[in-house]
């Protein structure tokens, strides 16, 4: 059997504590995933998993084989991007995260545009509303929209995530127009769970203001909150690469223009610089120069007169 494969295997096997999830990850049936086990076992001669019917644990030797196996499938990893580094074809797979609100507004675009102009890469989108481990759900890169990144993780900035406060006319012709922060009060905000939930911060002039904020409505992802909104609901915080378009249009309303609000950064995410293929690399590179571009403007997008802050 392929040693490379086997230790592939084994390692999927150690970091999963299952056979089943191993062979799912790896696309191969669970015998197969048991035979290569028993290939690694017999040529170290060693036993390496103590295995229940539920789950498998290392044993001492499993331990030691685990930590030389990464390594090594890690030094074959960075050969061949070194090797393919000058193929001046992006090819493979790359499994890349982000919000559902910038994947299906930014990114799903972006990624298409980035397989149309290289027909061998394929693209592996998961959407999720929670940060997630990329070392545990083997994601190759993040796209995040912080303040600050993790500093055990390397970020490579693309653009400026600015926000407005914006409601329907309709609702306003109901509930009336704040003019001022502290109107804010009486009005329905609905409210992000993790980006300002009780408490906005607003800036003017070089003075920040920070506004208490309540309402009937809290969601855990900006898209939920933009259909609030559409439907009359309230008051919300939203970034502009969502609502640019309908600001627009006239279909939402910027209030309280005057002040800006915090400005976060987009960033890619990813865990090494280290053992990085030849996709990888061209897919940073391209995002940089997709964002940049004028069929993204909305990312740099602010009200007409409003200086940057």
């Amino acid at each position: 059997m392929d040693r490379l494969t086997a230790m592939t295997v084994f390692v999927e096997v150690a970091e999963r504590g299952s056979l089943t999830a191993a062979a799912e990850v790896l696309d191969m049936s669970r015998a197969m995933v048991s035979r290569y086990l028993a290939e690694v076992e017999g040529w170290l001669g060693a036993r390496l998993l103590h295995r229940t019917t539920r789950r498998v644990s290392l044993t001492g030797a499993g331990e030691a084989a685990l930590a030389r196996f990464r390594q090594m499938l890690a030094i074959g990893e960075e050969l061949q991007g070194e090797l393919a580094s000058d193929d001046p074809e992006p090819h493979g797979t790359l499994r890349i995260t982000a919000s559902v609100s910038f994947g299906q507004s930014h990114l799903a675009r972006a990624v298409a545009a980035f397989v149309q102009r290289h027909p061998a890469a394929r693209i592996e989108l998961l959407l999720v509303d929670r940060m997630v481990n990329l070392v545990e759900e083997r994601v190759d890169l993040a796209v995040r929209i912080a303040r600050q990144i993790d500093p055990s993780l390397i970020a490579r900035r693309l653009a400026i995530c600015r926000s407005v406060l914006c409601a329907t006319p309709a609702y306003l012709q109901a509930r009336g127009t704040p003019t001022a922060p502290e109107h804010l009060a009486v009005h329905n905000c609905l409210t992000h769970h993790y980006v300002g939930k009780s408490l906005w911060q607003l800036h003017r002039e070089g003075r920040s203001l920070s506004v208490a904020v309540g309402g009937n409505i809290s969601a855990n992802e900006a898209s939920l909150l933009l259909e609030a909104v559409r439907a009359n609901a309230g008051i919300a915080m939203l970034p502009t690469y969502q609502v640019a378009p309908l600001l627009r249009s006239g279909e939402l309303i910027e209030l309280l223009p005057e002040y800006s609000l915090d400005e976060l950064g987009i960033h890619a995410v990813y865990a090494s610089r280290r053992q990085q293929p030849v996709i990888m690399r061209r897919f940073l590179d391209f995002l940089a120069e997709c964002f940049a571009s004028p069929a993204f403007q909305d990312l740099d997008w602010r009200p007409s007169g409003k200086e940057n802050t």
